[in-house]
């Protein structure tokens, strides 16, 4: 936008305030409200943070301030909090992008790209439960009947929790996205929404608008929505899967090509990139499934449906659900990231690994079109298909073990990360839970 775009814009929309938002180390959205006529300071100069007061950034009490400098391009209003306008923001510390903020360190990645004209486009399909809290604090499903063993796609779960949906809906279609699908998905009380796809920053930025729009609207209905990796055992997960292609300056889909001998519409540049996802799968599956509870998602059956529909082995294959890429046409679908990542970093890593996959011609071998959940554990290691890891920790190993994401994501990040989960998993291995007591405090 101009600058008299901008001040059209705010008198438009009866803006009072503008939140200069950024998102810390995991994705979770960190706001200033500015009041709207001092919006182009934020653009300019940045809204000021203690940055040592953020989980992740990097600074110490007594370093310089992180600036989170307004991107004009994503300025949007807030249909949710009337009065209120929404701007992205890039970290800057001492007047430099700070390598540590997740939208530069995706930025930064982008550029690889587009030094050859091209574009990472990506769809993503968040996922989310809509919880109330019982008598005892526990997560119950906000919809008493939603309770079938099998609701995925029913027409009463998702009728009966229309008007949050709805206002989610009408909330996201206002800052123009556009928003194609609604379902129940496959556990009691979740849903999943599609909306368009678009460049990959885009996308990170309007997941990260998502999460914010969901999160208050469900607060001002008395629920709780969840972007949780796995609430309840016995039930899915969130995924939020991630459909790639790169296109070229005329918009071209460079991973598409009718001539594929396997019949699934890949390009040689396709079956790189994911030779590259494949090849550095380990150590992307700390970025894209960042929580000790991610792990709960990452096991082969063991819930309602009879399959997580999540993936644990390191393959591809066509239309394949149960791999870790699913190729559904010309272009892939990345499987593996659950609703709590950040959108920015696995990005970030997804181009370091297909682009080191492109730039050694990396082949990913043939597709495995079989049902990976049908099998045992013995069976797949006789077809020499690798495992993910099982845990954070181990994840955790794979990223610290491979090189290419210091190399290009930068080490201030890859290594903050690194610092920040294994504090998290070191915590959660210490803790005692209910399971642990209830087995063991009469057991011996």
């Amino acid at each position: 936008m101009q600058p008299d775009t901008v001040k059209s814009f705010i008198e438009e929309n009866k803006v009072k305030y503008v939140l200069a938002q950024f998102v810390d180390i995991h994705g979770v959205a960190k706001t200033k409200s500015v009041p709207a006529t001092k919006i182009f300071d934020v653009v300019e100069a940045g809204a000021g943070f203690a940055g040592f007061a953020t989980n992740g950034l990097g600074l110490e009490p007594h370093g310089p301030d992180f600036m989170a400098r307004g991107d004009l391009s994503t300025l949007s209003i807030v249909p949710w909090q009337p009065g209120y306008a929404r701007i992205a923001c890039d970290g800057y510390v001492n007047n430099e992008p700070h390598p540590y903020c997740s939208r530069v360190v995706l930025k930064n990645q982008l550029s690889r790209l587009s030094e050859k004209g091209w574009s990472l486009m990506t769809g993503l399909e968040p996922e989310f439960y809509l919880f109330k809290r019982g008598e005892n604090g526990a997560l119950l499903p906000v919809d008493d009947t939603d309770n079938l063993a099998k609701p995925c796609y029913d027409y009463k779960g998702l009728s009966r929790s229309r008007e949050f949906l709805e206002r989610l809906v009408e909330s996201l279609q206002a800052v123009d996205f556009d928003v194609y699908q609604i379902d129940h998905e496959d556990a009691n009380g979740q849903f999943e929404i599609n909306y368009t796809y678009g460049d990959a920053l885009e996308s990170a930025d309007r997941f990260t608008f998502v999460r914010m729009a969901a999160g208050e609207i469900a607060n001002d209905m008395d629920m709780i929505c969840s972007f949780m990796p796995k609430p309840a055992a016995d039930k899915t997960g969130n995924g939020m899967h991630f459909h790639l292609s790169i296109t070229d300056e005329s918009g071209k889909n460079l991973f598409s090509d009718d001539s594929d001998a396997h019949g699934m519409g890949l390009s040689k540049m396709a079956y790189h990139f994911t030779a590259g996802i494949l090849a550095h799968a380990k150590a992307i599956c700390a970025f894209a499934a960042p929580t000790v509870n991610s792990y709960k998602r990452l096991v082969v059956g063991g819930n309602d449906s009879g399959a997580t529909w999540a993936p644990a082995y390191i393959c591809y294959g066509d239309n394949n659900r149960s791999a870790l890429v699913r190729v559904p046409y010309g272009r892939l679908e990345f499987r593996l990231p659950d609703s709590g990542c950040n959108p920015y970093l696995v990005h970030a890593a997804l181009i370091a690994a297909g682009m080191d996959g492109i730039e050694r011609q990396l082949e990913p071998g043939d597709p495995t079109n079989i049902n990976l959940y049908a099998l045992s554990l013995e069976e797949i290691v006789a077809k020499s298909i690798d495992i993910l890891p099982q845990n954070l920790n181990e994840a955790l190993d794979a990223l610290e073990e491979d090189s290419i994401f210091i190399e290009h994501m930068g080490e201030e990040i890859v290594s903050e990360f690194i610092k920040v989960k294994r504090q998290e998993w070191n915590e959660y291995s210490r803790h005692v839970s209910d399971w642990e007591t209830a087995r063991y405090a009469e057991f011996f």
